[in-house]
């Protein structure tokens, strides 16, 4: 079964590949489909901006689209920067202009509040309109400095307190069992799973 992951960041692309890894699916990303069209999220939660891209991705490609919308949401910013994560800087920041605002924002705050959660909505589609939708978060505290070499967005500041490192100084392997992508991700193999048998039992009838 052929699967599309509905997104161009190279680092969301292949966590999502390593997480669905030992399913009998061919991945596709957009990368592959130059002519598909852009989705802007203009949804208000990452549910909604997750389905409407795996709904168009979907529908324009006939093949199963899975979509991630992501993002941080910091305690003491009521939430901030939720659904505008990857554009908390600017429509066209980079992680490093995003990262820097963020600490801005929490400048002179004290590290008990600087409490946040990592949030992941992973929406399945199917191009006959199934639809599915996991959800996973992972709990942290924003540092005052950026530290790590791996991951990216906001994973260098993200602070794990069980394992008393940063996301980016988490190896990509330890990541990939505790994120909000993983645990996500953890549900959504389980209709995958059944998406394959169901398709295995069509092949077979057929």
């Amino acid at each position: 079964m052929e699967i599309v992951i509905a997104t161009r960041n190279e680092g969301k692309l292949q966590e999502i590949k390593e997480l669905i890894k030992g399913l009998q699916v061919e991945v596709l990303s957009l990368k592959d489909i130059p002519e598909v069209p852009v989705v802007r999220e203009g949804g208000s939660s990452f549910r909604e901006n997750a389905l409407m891209k795996a709904e168009v991705i979907a529908s324009f490609t006939k093949k199963v689209s899975i979509a991630d919308d992501s993002g941080l949401a910091v305690d003491f910013l009521k939430g901030e920067p939720g659904v505008y994560s990857a554009r908390f800087a600017g429509e066209d920041a980079n992680d490093g202009e995003n990262n820097k605002e963020l600490l801005r924002r929490l400048e002179g705050v004290p590290i008990s509040k600087r409490g946040a959660t990592f949030r992941c909505v992973i929406a399945v589609v199917t191009p006959e309109g199934k639809k599915d939708i996991a959800e996973g978060e992972c709990r942290g505290i924003i540092q005052f400095e950026e530290k790590g070499e791996f991951g990216f967005g906001y994973d260098p500041l993200f602070f794990v307190p069980e394992y008393r490192r940063t996301f980016a100084e988490l190896s990509p392997e330890i990541k990939n069992k505790i994120s909000h992508r993983a645990k996500a991700m953890e549900k959504l193999r389980v209709v995958l799973k059944e998406y394959l048998k169901t398709e295995k039992t069509s092949v077979e009838k057929g």
